[in-house]
């Protein structure tokens, strides 16, 4: 697994180590021990799914509040997505800034999301499904978003979106 850091403190890019022959390949997609020398304490109990039908799908920006904040390993298993990080840590460096990039089932790349960052994406291909590895339990009234439009952060996403759901655009403009 190689791991690579991102313009926002503790979010990692993981790329798969393949070993390739005849078949195909064979590539680990996650370890605690190689988490474990980088530095991160990461040990999922909950893994998760999301499929989206249609192209332009949105969903986000969501995370959890304290004391149920997670840390998640998110990778498109089927299609594409153009994925982003939203740090709303306010005490890291890189508070209210945002990465994005696109994780594919044709590039196997995983972003892990450390605590206190929101997280969304939207769907580049039709039938595009999401498999997260989260390490809290997901807790509904701790469940909260930022508009993925709010002007505060200046996301910038590859295409509007054509489905999004009421609750992702109806969240309150963030307040600092």
């Amino acid at each position: 697994m190689k791991f690579t850091a991102t313009s926002i403190e503790g979010v990692i890019l993981m790329e798969q180590e393949k070993i390739q022959d005849e078949r195909g390949f064979f590539a680990r997609t996650y370890c605690r021990n190689e988490f474990a020398k980088q530095g991160i304490n990461f040990q999922p109990i909950q893994e998760s799914t999301s499929f989206n039908h249609k192209t332009g799908t949105l969903r986000g920006m969501h995370f959890q509040k304290i004391p149920s904040e997670e840390q998640k390993l998110v990778r498109a298993t089927r299609g594409a997505i153009y994925d982003v990080a939203l740090d709303l840590r306010k005490s890291s460096k890189t508070y209210f800034q945002s990465f994005g990039l696109e994780l594919s089932a044709e590039n196997g790349a995983a972003l892990f999301l450390p605590k206190g960052i929101a997280h969304g994406f939207l769907t580049l291909k039709d039938n595009t499904e999401i498999l997260y590895l989260i390490d809290t339990l997901y807790e509904p009234g701790l469940s909260s978003g930022v508009r993925w439009n709010d002007p505060a952060f200046a996301i910038s996403w590859p295409a509007p979106p054509k489905i999004i759901s009421a609750k992702d655009e109806s969240w309150p403009p963030y307040e600092k």
